[in-house]
């Protein structure tokens, strides 16, 4: 029996180590954060991969109503930005199909180590992985077709360099969606104004902003700056910790 599970320890020590080398960064790094104000608010620790039960999110519809008001359709490509344990990465991966694909980007590499495992066991081929770092998430130009950022905008810690090299990943047209809690950043949470303020200093526009079922929190919909439109990282000025306040 003891040999029995030393040899599964070492199967499953080998499995990781194979997931692992396959999970790295997917471009060069962008602009540094050096060049961007940090944010004058608390940023909230990462404490977990998924925020609440799966059943209780499926229950609410979360994935599909995010998927249904950010048009995502079957062939898009689309980025699960702060992907954790995949709870959006596997509902994407079966709606986007075999001509689609999800990006798992996340700067924990153990959480994309976990999510790969996840993915192999649900047999979904259309994942691939990147790991990302708190002021870059280091995506390929012109890669994705739309992005999500579901309630963690609150633990990246230098958000105006993360969203300025966030829009070169972003094709013509694509629109990223912010899912948060209207509470303080210190609580897991982004007031909605101050998500505005942060995201049009970078140049984002707001396209829409609707609530989720029960305590799913609100979906705010934006378009990134065009390559010709982007400040210069200097020119942008971090807004206050209360909603508005620069």
């Amino acid at each position: 029996m003891a040999l029995a599970r030393l040899a599964a320890l070492f199967a499953a020590l080998g499995a990781t180590c194979a997931y692992a080398a396959d999970i790295g960064y997917l471009a060069p790094l962008g602009v540094p954060a050096k060049e961007f104000p940090s944010p004058r608010r608390p940023v909230a620790q990462i404490v977990s991969p998924g925020r609440s039960a799966e059943e209780h999110r499926d229950a609410l519809n979360e994935a599909g109503e995010i998927a249904r008001r950010l048009e995502l359709k079957p062939g898009m490509t689309v980025g699960d930005i702060g992907a954790g344990s995949g709870y959006h990465t596997v509902r994407l991966s079966r709606l986007l199909g075999p001509t689609g694909s999800v990006v798992a980007e996340d700067v924990t590499r153990d959480y994309l180590v976990e999510l790969a495992r996840r993915a192999e066991t649900l047999k979904l081929a259309n994942v691939k992985y990147a790991l990302g770092e708190p002021h870059d998430p280091r995506l390929p130009a012109s890669s994705l077709d739309a992005a999500i950022l579901v309630h963690m905008y609150h633990e990246v810690s230098q958000p105006y360099a993360f969203l300025y090299n966030l829009a070169p990943a972003l094709k013509p047209g694509a629109r990223i969606g912010i899912v948060d809690l209207e509470r303080p950043t210190s609580e897991h949470g982004t007031p909605i104004e101050l998500l505005r303020c942060e995201l049009s200093a970078v140049g984002y526009r707001e396209i829409a902003t609707s609530q989720l079922a029960g305590d799913g929190g609100y979906l705010a919909v934006f378009s990134p700056p065009e390559a010709g439109q982007r400040k210069s990282p200097r020119d942008i000025v971090a807004c206050g910790d209360r909603a508005g306040v620069r």
